[in-house]
C-alpha cells in the first residue's frame, strides 16, 4: 500500500491513545487538538505538526474530527446475509444458528468473495480499516477440500484489499458438534477432522502487506480439550493472535462442567490457550476465578455488544475484566450493524442498565478499545495511534450532522461515543490512501448494490 508522500490537515484530532480509564471522563471532556498536520510516507505517518490554523498548500483537508482508524477485531461475513431474516418471531441463540447454517451451506468461493467485498467495503464507509476475521467455513459441503484447500480464505483475503481495508485472517479449528460428537451434516465443511490436519493446512496461507494469519478455537465445544494445545502451539510459534469464543452462552459452559468438571476458561488455561496474544470473543458468563485466570494471564476480551443483544446473549463483565486487567477490543460479529461507535457506546450503557451508575469508561477508554487495542488483538500493534512511526490509517466524522452538531470542537471524542454513527464517517484513509472520501466509497461502486446482489446470491 504505498503511496507518494503527502500530507493530511486535520481540523480537529484525537491524538492521544490515554491509559485504560475506567471511571468518569475528566472535567472538560477528553483533549482534541484543533489544526493538526500529518505528514505521510509510504503509508505510514512521518510526522505529527500541531497548532498548524490553516491547511498547508497541497495538502488533503479532513474537516471534522478525525481518529485512529477504527479495528473490527470480530467478523462473521457472510453472518451479514442475515440481517433482517433473523428479526422474524422469536427464538434462541440455538434457533438463530440454524438459519446461519442454511446461509453457510450456499456458500461458494465466488460468492463468498462477493459478499466479503461488499461487507468491507460497508466496514470502510464506517471508519473500520481493520477486520478480524473469524473463518471457519473452509471447504465444500459435505467437507471434501477445493483444489486450493485455503480457497475460501484466499477470498475473503481478495476481498479485504479490494474494498481497501486491513485484515487479519482468524483461520478457526471447528472439529466437532460438542464434546464428544462428530461434526454435524452442516458443520462437516468447517471441520479438518483433526487439528493437525487444520495446522498444516493453514501453514500454506501467506501473509500480505494487507493481511496477516492469526489462529482461532471456535470454542471448546467445537474443539476437543486433547487437541486445543495444537492450535496454541501453532499460534505461539508464529507469534500470531489466537482467538476463541468463550463462554457465549450458559447451556456450553454446563456441558463443559459435566464433560471435564471445570469451566470453559479454565479448561483453556489448562491447555495453556490463554495469554497475551489471546483474546476470548464475548467472554459472557464468567466465574470471579474465570475473570481473574482471563484478566492475570493478560488474555484480552473482545465485547460485541450489538450482536450480544441481538441474540440475547447476555453482557458480559467488561468492567471486571478490565480491571483484572484484560485489554478490551470490540467487534461487530454477526452484523446486525457496522458501526463501532454503537459498539463502544452499547458497551457503556449496558454497564449503566446494570448497574445503575453511570461513567465507567471515558470516551477515551472507550475509543481506544475501537483502535489501539482492537488492532494489537489483530495483530497489528503499529496501527490504531496517530504518531510518526504508525501506519497511516484515519476516519474522520463529520461534527455538523443532525447527530455531531452542538457539541463544542474540545467534546469531539465524548460527541463520536456517546452520539455519532457510521453514517457520520466522511473520510477513511489506509495506508495514505483514501478508501472512502466525502462518505463514498472510492474503490467499490455503489455498495448497498454490492451488498444486495451478494446476499440475493445466496438466497438463490
Amino acid at each position: 500500500m504505498q503511496v507518494t508522500p503527502t500530507t493530511f490537515w486535520l481540523e480537529h484530532a484525537w491524538l492521544g491513545t490515554l491509559p485504560r480509564v475506567l471511571g468518569s471522563a475528566r472535567t472538560g471532556g477528553t483533549p482534541i487538538e484543533p489544526g493538526v498536520a500529518l505528514d505521510v510516507r509510504d503509508g505510514r505517518i512521518a510526522a505529527v505538526r500541531t497548532g498548524v490554523p490553516a491547511p498547508p498548500p497541497g495538502a488533503e483537508i479532513l474537516r471534522g474530527l478525525t481518529l485512529p482508524g477504527l479495528a473490527n477485531a470480530h467478523s462473521h461475513a457472510f453472518h451479514r446475509a442475515l440481517r433482517g431474516t433473523v428479526q422474524v418471531g422469536s427464538g434462541t441463540f440455538w434457533t438463530w444458528r440454524e438459519v446461519m447454517y442454511a446461509v453457510a451451506d450456499r456458500l461458494t468461493p465466488d460468492t463468498y468473495h462477493d459478499l466479503a467485498r461488499a461487507v468491507y467495503a460497508e466496514m470502510a464507509l464506517a471508519g473500520i480499516t481493520c477486520v478480524g476475521e473469524f473463518h471457519y467455513v473452509h471447504h465444500a459441503p459435505g467437507g471434501t477440500p477445493y483444489a486450493d484447500p485455503n480457497a475460501m480464505g484466499e477470498a475473503l483475503i481478495a476481498a479485504a484489499a479490494e474494498a481497501g481495508i486491513r485484515i487479519t485472517l482468524l483461520d478457526t479449528a471447528y472439529l466437532s458438534a460438542g464434546f464428544g460428537q462428530p461434526p454435524n451434516a452442516h458443520q462437516l465443511r468447517f471441520s479438518d477432522g483433526t487439528a493437525d490436519a487444520w495446522a498444516a493446512r493453514c501453514a500454506l496461507l501467506e501473509e500480505r502487506d494487507h493481511a496477516r494469519i492469526g489462529a482461532a478455537i471456535h470454542s471448546v465445544r467445537a474443539v476437543p480439550a486433547d487437541q486445543l494445545t495444537t492450535v496454541a502451539r501453532w499460534a505461539e510459534e508464529r507469534r500470531a493472535p489466537l482467538h476463541v469464543h468463550l463462554s457465549e452462552q450458559t447451556a456450553e459452559n454446563d456441558a463443559c462442567r459435566e464433560v471435564h468438571g471445570r469451566t470453559p476458561a479454565r479448561l483453556l488455561a489448562d491447555h495453556g490457550v490463554l495469554g497475551p496474544r489471546t483474546t476470548g470473543v464475548h467472554n459472557t458468563h464468567l466465574t470471579d476465578e474465570d475473570i481473574a485466570l482471563i484478566g492475570g494471564s493478560g488474555t484480552g476480551t473482545c465485547m460485541c455488544p450489538t450482536t450480544e443483544r441481538d441474540l440475547a446473549d447476555g453482557i458480559g463483565p467488561a468492567v471486571a475484566l478490565q480491571r483484572a486487567g484484560s485489554p478490551l477490543s470490540l467487534g461487530s460479529d454477526s452484523h446486525a450493524v457496522v458501526d463501532l461507535f454503537e459498539e463502544a457506546r452499547a458497551m457503556e450503557l449496558n454497564e449503566r442498565l446494570r448497574s445503575r451508575t453511570r461513567g465507567h469508561w471515558t470516551a477515551a477508554a472507550l475509543l481506544r478499545a475501537a483502535t489501539a487495542d482492537g488492532h494489537a488483538a489483530l495483530g497489528w500493534a503499529d496501527a490504531g495511534t496517530l504518531e510518526p512511526g504508525a501506519l497511516a490509517d484515519l476516519t474522520t466524522i463529520a461534527l455538523d450532522s443532525v447527530r455531531t452538531a452542538g457539541p463544542l470542537p474540545r467534546l469531539g471524542a465524548e460527541t463520536a461515543v456517546f452520539a455519532a454513527s457510521a453514517a457520520d464517517v466522511s473520510h477513511t484513509v489506509v495506508g495514505g490512501r483514501h478508501v472512502v472520501r466525502d462518505g463514498l466509497h472510492t474503490l467499490v461502486p455503489e455498495v448497498p448494490k454490492a451488498l444486495a446482489d451478494a446476499v440475493a446470491a445466496l438466497r438463490g
